[in-house]
C-alpha cells in the first residue's frame, strides 16, 4: 500500500471487496468490451459487414485490459473512451475498424453505469436480507421480555425488547423494497446516438428504422436487460442516478435511527454492540465500552444522507440534451455513494448478529418506572373497595409528584409504593399493590405483533432468499 498518497478509508478500513471490485476500473472496462461486442453481434445480425473472425478476436481480449496502451493514448487524445477504442484495436488489428461502430461514448459509459449500479444494488439487498435475518432471531428471542418505552426519550409505557427491534426492521424493510423497486426499475440507456436521435445508426442502416430498433433491443437482451429508456438525449437521465442513491440514503436513515437507539440503550447498560476481547474502548479510561461500531454506522450514514445531494443538483444542471459538468461529480458520488451503503451493511451485519442484552439491568429499570405507569391499575383496585375515584385520582397524583421528587432531587429509589400503602383512602396492603406491578402484564400486544410481523412481513423474504440468511461481514477495525 502506498503511504505518501491520499487512499479513500472505503478502500482500506470499510466497504467489501465485492462493492470494490463492482466500482473497479476492471468491472468498468470489461463491461466496455462487452458493450462493443454485443453491438458487433447486433449489427452483424442486421446485416451489416462484421465477420465471426472479428468477433471472435473480440471475445479472446474481452478480459485482458491493456491499461498502459489506453492511458498513454489519454493523455495524448484526452478522451477515455476513445483511448480505451484504440487499446482495444492494438489487440484486435482485425477488428479495430468496427469497433464502437456507430456509437457514442456515452454508450459504454452510460450503459456500464447502469449495469454497474443494477450490481451494487444487488449487493446492498443480500446484505439487507442479512440483517434482517439476524433482527428476525433476535425479535423472536426477547419478544417477551417488557422493556421501557420511551416517547421524547421519557419513560412513557412498556414495550419489549423483541417488539422495538421490529421498529428497525420494519423501515429496513421498507428500504429493501425501495432498493427492489430501484433495481427493476432499471433501464439501459441503450443504442441512441450523440443526442439520442439515432442518427449514426439510421446512416449505417439506410435509414432502416426497424433495423436500428432491432439492434438496441438485441445489446439489451444481450446485457441481461428487458428494456431500455423511451427516450433521452446525449445520457440517461441523470434523475435515475439520484433515485437510486435516494434508495441509498433511505437505508442510511434507518442505520441511524437503529444504531443511535443502541448507542442510548449502551448508556442505559440495557444493551450493548459486540465487544471484542482485546478491543480497547479509550486510550486514557481502561473501562470504557464504547460503542464505536453504531457510532461509525451514524457517522457513514450522515455521509451518505448529504451525498445524495450531488445527483440532485447534477440532474438540475443538465443543459438541454446533456453538458459534461456531471462526469467529475458522478464519478465520485455514485461510487461513494454505493462503498458508503455497503460500509454500513457490513457494520450492520456484524452488529446484528452479536446485540448483548442485560436482562437484570432491563428489569430494574423497569421496576423503578413501573409504580407510575401501574398508578391507574391501582387506583381502580381502590375504587373496587370502596374508594372514590377522584379523590384517589389527586391523591395519587400528588404521591407521584413526591416520589418523583425523591428520585430526582435526593437521588433516592422510587418510594410511591410505600406512599399508596401507607394512606389509608386506598386501603390497599404491599401485597395487593405489588400484584399489579407484573411487568408482563403492561406489554400488551407487543410480542404478538413480533410474531405475526415475523410471520406475515419478514420469513417470506428470508425463504425466498435462502442464500442471503446468516451471512456474515468481517469488519477491517
Amino acid at each position: 500500500m502506498a503511504h505518501d498518497r491520499y487512499i479513500s478509508p472505503f478502500s482500506t478500513r470499510y466497504a467489501s471487496d465485492e462493492m470494490q471490485y463492482t466500482f473497479s476500473d476492471d468491472n468498468k472496462f470489461r463491461t466496455w468490451r462487452r458493450l462493443w461486442i454485443a453491438l458487433a453481434r447486433a449489427e452483424q445480425r442486421q446485416g451489416l459487414d462484421i465477420t465471426d473472425e472479428q468477433i471472435v478476436e473480440l471475445e479472446a481480449y474481452k478480459d485482458d485490459i491493456n491499461y498502459e496502451e489506453a492511458a498513454a493514448r489519454e493523455k495524448l487524445v484526452r478522451h477515455d473512451v476513445m483511448s480505451h477504442v484504440y487499446a482495444y484495436g492494438l489487440q484486435c488489428p482485425h477488428a479495430k475498424g468496427i469497433i464502437h461502430l456507430g456509437a457514442t461514448s456515452c454508450y459504454v459509459g452510460d450503459n456500464t453505469d447502469i449495469i454497474v449500479m443494477r450490481q451494487g444494488l444487488e449487493l446492498v439487498r443480500g446484505k439487507l436480507i442479512g440483517v434482517l435475518a439476524n433482527l428476525a432471531k433476535f425479535a423472536r428471542e426477547y419478544k417477551d421480555m417488557p422493556c421501557l418505552a420511551y416517547t421524547h426519550c421519557q419513560p412513557a409505557q412498556l414495550t419489549t425488547v423483541g417488539k422495538r427491534a421490529t421498529l428497525w426492521m420494519n423501515e429496513l424493510y421498507m428500504d429493501l423494497q425501495e432498493v427492489e423497486h430501484q433495481a427493476a426499475g432499471l433501464a439501459l440507456r441503450g443504442v441512441k446516438g450523440t443526442t439520442g436521435t439515432q442518427a449514426s445508426f439510421m446512416e449505417l442502416f439506410g435509414g432502416d428504422a426497424a433495423k436500428v430498433k432491432a439492434v438496441e433491443a438485441d445489446v439489451c437482451a444481450q446485457m441481461g436487460f428487458d428494456k431500455v429508456v423511451p427516450v433521452c438525449g446525449q445520457t440517461y437521465s441523470r434523475k435515475v442516478d439520484y433515485n437510486v442513491l435516494s434508495a441509498l440514503a433511505g437505508l442510511a436513515q434507518s442505520a441511524m435511527k437503529m444504531a443511535t437507539d443502541i448507542r442510548l440503550l449502551a448508556n442505559f447498560k440495557e444493551m450493548e454492540e459486540p465487544f471484542e476481547k482485546n478491543q480497547i474502548g479509550s486510550s486514557a479510561m481502561p473501562y470504557k465500552r464504547n460503542p464505536m461500531r453504531c457510532e461509525r454506522i451514524c457517522a457513514l450514514a450522515r455521509y451518505l444522507m448529504v451525498d445524495v445531494l450531488n445527483p440532485a443538483m447534477t440532474a438540475g444542471t443538465q443543459w438541454f440534451e446533456r453538458t459534461l459538468d456531471d462526469s467529475a461529480n458522478k464519478r465520485i458520488a455514485m461510487a461513494e455513494g454505493f462503498l458508503a451503503a455497503d460500509a454500513i451493511l457490513n457494520i450492520l451485519l456484524n452488529v446484528s448478529d452479536g446485540l448483548v442484552v442485560y436482562p437484570k439491568v432491563i428489569r430494574s429499570r423497569v421496576m423503578a418506572e413501573l409504580p407510575f405507569m401501574a398508578s391507574e391499575n391501582i387506583m381502580m383496585k381502590a375504587v373496587k373497595k370502596g374508594g372514590d375515584r377522584q379523590e384517589l385520582h389527586e391523591r395519587l397524583r400528588g404521591h407521584a409528584v413526591a416520589a418523583a421528587a425523591v428520585v430526582k432531587q435526593e437521588g433516592l429509589p422510587n418510594d410511591m409504593i410505600a406512599r399508596v400503602e401507607a394512606d389509608p383512602a386506598f386501603g390497599l396492603s404491599r401485597e395487593e399493590i405489588e400484584a399489579e406491578l407484573t411487568p408482563e402484564a403492561f406489554t400488551d400486544r407487543a410480542p404478538q405483533q413480533v410474531e405475526e410481523f415475523l410471520a406475515e412481513v419478514i420469513q417470506p423474504v428470508l425463504d425466498a432468499n435462502p442464500e442471503d440468511v446468516g451471512l456474515t461481514a468481517e469488519l477491517s477495525v
